[in-house]
């Protein structure tokens, strides 16, 4: 098996190559992994739980570190076993490319070779899966060393930021400023805080309320009031007219059509009798046909 790949890294070189040798950061990257200890300088130990198609496993493994350029280079070698799953080892090429202060693109070549129950399993599922690994660990360290977003701003400030009406906008100057600071003045005022209150008890006493929906329960032939969500007479848009949420008279001029067509009686039969025929002989001809 043979793997090539680069990710770029949001952090400063050192620090990859820092995160690289570290056990713990290490560990939090590769998935399924139980521990990663250091043994030497420039060896490690670490037990991982693979999943491969229907079998899984613990891998105990050993990786050493060979070439070692810093904060440039170097080379994995290791090698793990799996018990009655198989073994697997091989080695790796890392390199490590400045793109900027605090950008670096990380280039790997893997060869590997596995053994046992494992190499039945075939080498596409073996391919996918090391393809999956590797993507899960770079997308864990890349997370890792990516720094944190600035935390947000104090509730305080938000609300002080805010325009006076109580809405806020994405800039002070937008055109809608004026129109969303009357209307959150007219909210808060007086005189509708007092009409809120008046429909309110209104209500609780099982007194329609004029101007809301519970004044259909009283008179639902009385013209309905003009709400937002719809009143009788022409939209705002001057199109088609809009009814408040009662029954609709019916509209005869609509209906029409449907009536004269009814009344058309060809050979002197009306045409429900020639719809009746024509449906009976498809059903004869699906039967005998």
């Amino acid at each position: 098996m043979e793997m090539t790949g680069e990710r770029r890294i949001p952090a400063p070189r050192q620090q990859v190559w820092e995160a690289l040798n570290d056990p713990e950061a290490l560990r939090a990257s590769i998935p399924g992994c139980e521990s990663v200890e250091r043994t030497a300088d420039d060896a490690f130990t670490a037990k991982v739980g693979v999943k491969l198609g229907p079998m899984s496993a613990k891998f105990g493994g050993k990786v050493k570190l060979e070439n070692i350029n810093p904060p440039a280079s170097y080379t994995i070698t290791g090698e793990g076993n799996g018990g009655a799953m198989g073994f697997a080892k091989g080695g790796a090429d890392v390199a490590l490319e400045e793109l900027g202060p605090a950008e670096t693109l990380l280039k790997y070549n893997v060869k590997a070779q596995v053994g046992g129950k494992m190499a039945q399993l075939g080498a596409r599922l073996i391919d996918s899966t090391a393809k999956q690994m590797a993507d899960q660990f770079f997308d864990r360290f890349a997370a890792l060393l990516t720094p944190a977003a600035p935390e947000a701003a104090e509730p305080e400030m938000a609300e002080a930021a805010a325009p006076a009406g109580g809405f806020v906008t994405e800039t002070a100057s937008a055109p809608e400023d004026a129109a969303n600071m009357a209307a959150g003045a007219a909210m808060r005022s007086p005189a509708n805080r007092a009409a809120t209150d008046t429909r309110v008890a209104a209500a609780a006493h099982g007194t329609p309320a004029a101007g809301t929906d519970t004044e259909y329960l009283g008179d639902t032939g009385a013209p309905g009031p003009l709400t937002q969500h719809g009143a009788d007479g022409p939209s705002a848009g001057g199109g088609k007219p809009v009814y408040r949420p009662n029954p609709r008279p019916v509209d005869e001029n609509a209906i029409r059509p449907l009536r004269l067509m009814l009344q058309i009686e060809p050979f002197g039969l009306p045409l429900q009798f020639w719809a009746g025929c024509v449906l009976m002989l498809g059903i004869l001809a699906l039967m005998f046909l």
